[in-house]
């Protein structure tokens, strides 16, 4: 399962996401706008409609809701702050310094498989945090992030660092899980794991750990819920039996 990332063209960084959008929300505003004089709008009597100037260009946004989670098994980063997480995308909406001597944030190339491919600027961010220590720290984020596109460089132009690395992660996949878990059986093409309990009750499994300790995306959590018959995948009693794919 390919996941989201987003390659900065300046330096060829990579910035990955713990889990994949359940959303993209795409939109896009026309290169137009109202004829006007001196004396404001033209318009009549006779129009049905505004008269238009079209001015070319326009805007392309992109509006993604991702989630992260330090509990969740899949990150390179062993934290327990979440910021540690998303700090790094935070960046993406930072002024860095230009030739020009004016700031502006970095372009960005999100990438997502072999279906996107669009160089960006993050317009706009804002995060949701909770799941917080007794000390204050937050160890979940709701992060919601605009992204307007950029014009692609001329054909023929010095290629970027980050251009060796769009190969590198569309390629890039989880690798094949493993069968050989504590607590799972095999049956047909699905893999049937019990639900583990805690010595004081309860449990400390969740769909999103159990994804991941079978070689899946943490996202694949609503497939299993969806086999398993899990109503609410944060109240998971000890034995259940969990189908995973």
């Amino acid at each position: 399962m390919e996941r989201v990332a987003f390659l900065i063209e300046r330096t060829g960084e990579r910035i990955g996401c713990l889990l994949n959008p359940e959303s993209v929300v795409r939109r896009r505003v026309a290169g137009v706008r109202a004829r006007r004089s001196v004396g404001g709008l033209l318009t009549g009597a006779g129009l049905s409609d505004d008269q238009l100037i079209y001015t070319g260009g326009g805007t392309t946004e992109l509006n993604l809701d991702l989630l992260f989670d330090v509990s969740v098994a899949g990150s390179t980063i062993a934290t327990e702050d979440v910021r540690d997480l998303t700090g790094p995308i935070w960046s993406l909406a930072e002024n860095f310094p230009a030739d020009d001597g004016y700031g502006r944030p970095p372009l960005a190339r999100l990438i997502w498989g072999k279906s996107w491919n669009i160089l960006g600027v993050v317009a706009a961010i804002a995060e949701r945090l909770e799941y917080f220590t007794p000390e204050g720290v937050p160890r979940r984020s709701w992060l919601r992030m605009r992204m307007l596109r950029v014009a692609e460089p001329p054909a023929g132009q010095a290629v970027t660092p980050s251009s060796n690395l769009v190969a590198t992660a569309e390629a890039e996949t989880v690798g094949t899980p493993s069968i050989a878990i504590q607590g799972a059986a095999v049956t047909g093409e699905e893999r049937v794991y019990e639900v583990m309990g805690e010595p004081g009750g309860g449990s400390s499994d969740t769909l999103y750990n159990v994804a991941a300790r079978f070689g899946l995306d943490p996202s694949w959590w609503r497939e299993i819920a969806e086999r398993s018959g899990i109503d609410d995948p944060l109240r998971m009693e000890p034995g259940t039996p969990l189908r995973v794919p």
